[in-house]
């Protein structure tokens, strides 16, 4: 009877580790596939176009417009506060323009993704209305697409600068 209890707990085993290590080499077959048909050409002009729309609508204070780039769920993570989330994102571009931002240039120095999601590694630059810079750093942005959309879903910038006195 003993003998019977360990053949059925060993054989249970056996099947688990078996079901687990099958389940974990379809998940990274399946990672492997989707990062394979990522088109990092179609990426990078797909976030050249979006940094473009940026900069205009920056440069033309709408608030709106910017904050429609983000999911409902996204979050902006920026320095010195807490992580804005959905709706509020838009008061957030709203006080970055009244603060006097006019411009604000990106360059991206990585792309990397799936079919699912891109993530964005650059740096930016913000000028007022007299072309002095404001503010200089680095950002990761998470693209996500849902429904044949894509919009960000995380955002996450970083001042270069020094802290002012």
């Amino acid at each position: 009877m003993t003998k019977t209890y360990l053949f059925i707990a060993l054989a249970s085993i056996t099947f688990f580790i078996s079901s687990c290590k099958s389940n974990s080499s379809e998940k990274l077959t399946n990672q492997k596939a989707d990062i394979s048909t990522f088109d990092k050409q179609w990426a990078k002009s797909f976030i050249d176009s979006m940094n473009s729309k940026f900069s205009k609508q920056i440069a033309s204070g709408d608030s709106s417009s910017l904050a429609s780039h983000y999911w409902p769920d996204a979050e902006l993570l920026l320095d010195n506060s807490e992580a804005v989330r959905g709706k509020d994102i838009i008061d957030a571009w709203g006080a970055a323009i009244r603060m006097g931002i006019k411009e604000m240039t990106f360059s991206t120095t990585d792309i990397t993704g799936s079919t699912a999601f891109i993530i964005e590694t650059g740096n930016y630059e913000m000028k007022d209305g007299k072309k002095s810079v404001i503010d200089r750093g680095k950002y990761v942005v998470v693209w996500e697409k849902r429904n044949d959309e894509w919009k960000l879903y995380r955002d996450i910038g970083c001042t270069s600068l020094p802290p002012t006195k």
